[in-house]
């Protein structure tokens, strides 16, 4: 290990720091951080939160707990004080090179959900849902992620013979539920090469059609609309273009039902989840959504659901991920990408566990059904 006056006053630094959240330097609790190379605090104070995950990525601390020590050291707003430079470039970074944009649209599908569907298989549950369940009553991933789609369907009002409309539809599974269990025809759209193979092999025989496309080039009629965690991916300054796309392909009476994670206030998105894992993402406020949504479009519905129930579905996701890993290191997985994820998965669970950032379902409709909406909160599933 390097040694040296810098490596003493860095460690000094970041134990007082990690002291005011209860994690110790090289301490015996599970959310402790331990420190294998010195060269990681400068990196840390150079780069921050790109410099913490890289660190820990190449094995320069390591940490039983990550979920914990994160759920920690977001209750003490510990990041806050190492991450100002990199929150600052990275917000520029976001401005002039906006992901959200229709050339670069492809691009998130590519880098992070054409990973593998190997990897998302084993990792998910068997409607492939990558987004929150709903936990309210549900024990397994399996019954969470089930109530979620019976949820999301219910408040849509589906019936037989109506076409759904599903903007980032995933692997298809919110697709297949609601033409098998609801009886409507499903058009869904990604930008995704391995989600569209993934949905089209396993949809024959059912009323859905799985196309490549930007939501920008629809222009069709739909009786519902449905997007669930896509939202996130088209970027702050693409709102207006989004809800005017969903405007102009939901029918007068119809229903629009948009499930997204966002921020309680509107802040920069960590650089190195920027980085590694979804590029170009940005979190939405309440007051993002409201205020973009446009003439058009009646908001009837809002549904929040706090920080536990995605805690519980990362951490599910990282004990299936963690069971699986024997099944694919040594393909294109390696050490590091295991150490990655790790930090994804139990970091993102610690964000929520101190309820950081929240799930909400909107619904919106055009003002024009009979009797209006009528969904309360009275479903056997709530």
């Amino acid at each position: 290990m390097a040694g040296g006056t810098v490596a003493v006053s860095t460690d000094s630094f970041f134990r007082d720091l990690l002291a005011k959240a209860d994690i110790t330097l090289n301490g015996n609790k599970p959310w402790d951080l331990q420190v294998r190379d010195d060269r990681a605090f400068p990196r840390v104070l150079r780069e921050g939160s790109v410099g913490f995950g890289e660190a820990f990525m190449d094995g320069w601390f390591d940490c039983q707990r990550i979920d914990e020590l994160a759920y920690r050291a977001y209750q003490a707003r510990l990041f806050e004080k190492i991450e100002v430079k990199s929150a600052l470039i990275e917000t520029l970074k976001v401005r002039l090179n906006p992901f959200g944009s229709r050339s670069r649209s492809h691009e998130v599908g590519e880098f992070h959900y054409d990973t593998g569907n190997d990897l998302f298989e084993l990792m998910l549950d068997p409607y492939m849902q990558y987004s929150c369940g709903y936990w309210k009553r549900a024990t397994t991933l399996e019954q969470a992620q089930r109530d979620k789609l019976e949820l999301i369907c219910r408040k849509l009002d589906l019936k037989p013979g109506q076409r759904l409309l599903d903007i980032g539809c995933g692997w298809t599974g919110l697709a297949r539920y609601a033409a098998r269990n609801f009886g409507v025809q499903v058009v869904g759209i990604t930008v995704s090469k391995e989600q569209a193979e993934y949905g089209n092999d396993r949809n024959k025989g059912l009323p859905i059609d799985i196309r490549i496309v930007d939501y920008r080039e629809l222009n069709e009629q739909f009786d519902r609309i449905v997007s669930v965690g896509m939202f996130e991916h088209v970027g702050r300054r693409y709102y207006p273009d989004y809800f005017a796309a969903a405007a102009r392909c939901l029918k007068p009476d119809g229903l629009f039902l948009l499930h997204t994670v966002g921020y309680q206030q509107e802040e920069a998105i960590n650089p190195w989840y920027d980085k590694y894992i979804m590029p170009g993402v940005e979190f939405p406020t309440v007051a993002n959504v409201a205020n973009s949504a446009g003439e058009e479009l009646r908001f009837e519905n809002l549904h929040v659901w706090d920080g536990s129930h995605y805690d519980r579905t990362l951490m599910a996701w990282w004990d299936k991920f963690h069971a699986a890993w024997d099944r694919l290191k040594g393909k294109k997985y390696d050490e590091r990408f295991y150490r990655m994820w790790q930090l994804y998965l139990q970091g993102c669970a610690g964000g929520f566990r101190a309820d950081r950032m929240r799930v909400w379902q909107f619904v919106f409709s055009k003002g024009q059904r009979d009797g209006g909406y009528a969904y309360g909160h009275s479903f056997p599933i709530d």
